[in-house]
């Protein structure tokens, strides 16, 4: 480890011969170091080594941190906007109410990492390894998600509206309460996820395999399910009116109590896989259950 005393300028100085030469400088060590209020904008720390390092309320704006070591790093309410974190390890670190609009963190390893109150506007998250990790309350308006994993993960509360989670992998990912319109997760693997009373409207689901989710009293109007695999699923209390369905498979998802008022595209061997009862208001605004050639499938 670099000894403390040696000046924060000198470190990044000799890191920067490192990276262009390893054997003419010395690889950036700030594990244990409490670098809280350090501005370190625009610095360049690939590759460094940040264990256990707290920077409480630093600048980190446009900062190079791409394969760093930042497992257990403290970084609450520090300023990462447009930083690079690429690649870095991410295990146990916190960015509780940090700033990271519009930065990098694809490709990172994040488990135990917590994101609670962050602010990952427009922020890259693509084939990222995400578990037991909390992004309770955070903003992650517009942020791209793209072929991440995410297992036993809390979205509770979060603002994800126009977030993209494209044929990512979502397990056992909590999504209760969120703001998510215009959310996609076009083409995801979606299993054992709870959505209870998240506002999705205008949402996609097309071509996601959903299994076994929990959208109990969820603003789901307008959304797109179009070739969407659902199989089971609580719908119970959710408003799905406007909502499409063309092409997809409905086996055993429980629409009961349910409003699919002008739901379009719905067939009557979709509604038949699926079950309703005498609280679901059909597309065409009947009560159920649904009859099987009855018509009730075609909105008025």
């Amino acid at each position: 480890m670099v000894p403390t005393q040696i000046p924060l300028a000198t470190i990044l100085r000799d890191h920067a011969a490192w990276l262009e030469k390893p054997d003419t400088g010395r690889q950036a060590d700030l594990s244990g170091m409490t670098l809280n209020d350090t501005s370190l904008a625009s610095a360049v720390l690939r590759r460094a080594i940040l264990v256990g390092t707290t920077l409480l309320d630093s600048n980190l704006a446009d900062a190079d941190l791409s394969c760093a070591k930042l497992e257990g790093a403290d970084l609450r309410r520090a300023n990462l906007a447009g930083a690079d974190l690429s690649g870095a390890t991410l295990t146990a670190t916190v960015f509780a109410g940090a700033w990271l609009q519009q930065s990098n963190l694809s490709e990172v390893c994040a488990a135990g990492a917590t994101f609670k109150q962050a602010s990952l506007d427009e922020a890259r998250m693509l084939e990222a390894s995400v578990n037991d990790a909390s992004f309770f309350q955070a903003t992650a308006v517009g942020a791209s998600f793209h072929h991440s994993r995410f297992y036993d993960v809390d979205f509770t509360q979060a603002k994800l509206d126009g977030a993209i989670f494209y044929r990512s992998r979502l397990q056992h990912v909590r999504f209760a309460g969120v703001s998510g319109a215009g959310t996609s997760f076009g083409g995801a693997k979606v299993d054992h996820c709870d959505f209870t009373r998240a506002v999705l409207r205008g949402a996609t689901f097309a071509r996601a395999e959903v299994i076994q989710c929990v959208f109990s009293s969820a603003d789901l109007r307008q959304c797109d399910f179009s070739e969407a695999r659902l199989r089971g699923g609580d719908f119970a209390r959710a408003v799905l009116t406007g909502a499409r369905f063309g092409g997809a498979v409905l086996k055993m998802a429980d629409f009961r109590g349910a409003d699919l008022t002008g739901a379009r595209e719905l067939t009557s061997d979709q509604l038949m896989q699926s079950v309703t009862d005498d609280a679901t208001i059909l597309p065409n605004g009947k009560r159920g259950p649904y009859l099987k050639n009855s018509g009730w499938e075609r909105p008025k």
